[in-house]
């Protein structure tokens, strides 16, 4: 066991020098999918697939999009890397095909996938663990939206519930445009969620482990264009800015550290994960707004950018994430 004060950009060096690609066998890299998030699964997954190849390791791409998910079982995957994004591949759905089939795979198991997707039920467990999130509400075709507004105040957030990548979010800033904002979320799926719009610093944690051996990356500050990270901004402009160091007072990096700390082992994810975090402007609170378990591996992606920063290059993140799996091997 390697000395858990040893930084973990360290510990990764060390685990990889002693692993041999052949000890993974044939590994499947699952991307692409059904979900609205499928675009950003598919260059997620083809970065993955290529820091495996150039690592020496048997990867071949599987896409449950296109075939039967239940075609897994005749590929002869030893593990497989998840990188699917959204539903039907983060919600604890191939989880449990996988668990099933017995195949070892990258990223939390059937249960934190499955409450970390659904955005209400992440902020009920962060509450009743006494963690900040901001105030929310399940909206209805019924709903009051006068009431609505002024419970939460304005502006505030409207969105999916279990849809990710800012896919049919809205910041409503009138009244009038609650009915609108609740359409268009309630077009993507049957849950929809308002809460406080928190004005601040928009930040976000990678983690990476499990339970109290979890681990929190460098924090990263992001800057987008008009101060929108919409879908756009997130995975295609290059205007938009991510500062890791983020420029803050390190007590508030600690504090963001800590916080995220505790909604990962709340959730009881593992392996890794990334928490996204609002910084209130007017007392400096960081607030949780979700947990990603199987956070994007893009160009623009966050944790490739974290792990740079703590000397860990993005092939090599690949690698330590997948080499994870072994321990759970039967």
């Amino acid at each position: 066991m390697l000395n858990r004060t040893m930084p973990w950009g360290e510990r990764v060096k060390i685990d990889l020098a002693k692993l041999k690609p052949s000890d993974l066998g044939k590994v499947g890299v699952l991307l692409g999918g059904k979900s609205g998030e499928r675009e950003i699964s598919l260059l997620s997954g083809n970065g993955v697939l290529s820091a495996l190849l150039e690592k020496g390791v048997d990867a071949h791409v599987f896409d449950p999009g296109t075939r039967s998910p239940t075609e897994i079982s005749k590929e002869g995957f030893d593990r497989v890397f998840i990188a699917l994004h959204g539903r039907y591949g983060e919600d604890g759905t191939i989880q449990g095909l996988l668990e099933l089939l017995e195949i070892p795979y990258t990223g939390s198991g059937v249960l934190a996938s499955a409450l970390s997707i659904d955005k209400i039920a992440t902020k009920q467990i962060w509450l009743s663990n006494g963690l900040s999130t901001p105030d929310f509400e399940e909206l209805t075709p019924q709903s009051n939206w006068t009431a609505v507004v002024k419970h939460l105040g304005l502006p505030l957030i409207v969105k999916p519930a279990h849809e990710g990548s800012s896919l049919g979010l809205t910041k409503v800033k009138t009244v009038e445009e609650l009915p609108a904002a609740y359409a268009k979320a309630a077009a993507l799926d049957t849950k929809v969620i308002a809460e406080t719009c928190i004005i601040g610093d928009e930040l976000t944690c990678p983690l990476v482990g499990e339970g109290q051996s979890t681990e929190a990356l460098p924090v990263i500050r992001i800057v987008p264009p008009d101060a929108n990270y919409d879908f756009h901004n997130k995975y295609f402009s290059n205007d938009t800015q991510y500062c890791c160091p983020t420029g803050l007072d390190e007590a508030v990096n600690q504090r963001v550290q800590d916080l995220a700390l505790a909604a990962y082992r709340a959730l009881g994810c593992r392996t890794w994960g990334r928490a996204d975090v609002m910084l209130d402007s007017r007392d400096g609170k960081p607030y949780l707004l979700e947990m990603n378990t199987s956070p994007g591996m893009t160009s623009h992606s966050l944790v490739p950018m974290a792990a740079k920063a703590a000397g860990v290059s993005y092939a090599d993140l690949v690698l330590w994430l997948l080499s994870q799996t072994m321990d759970s091997k039967k």
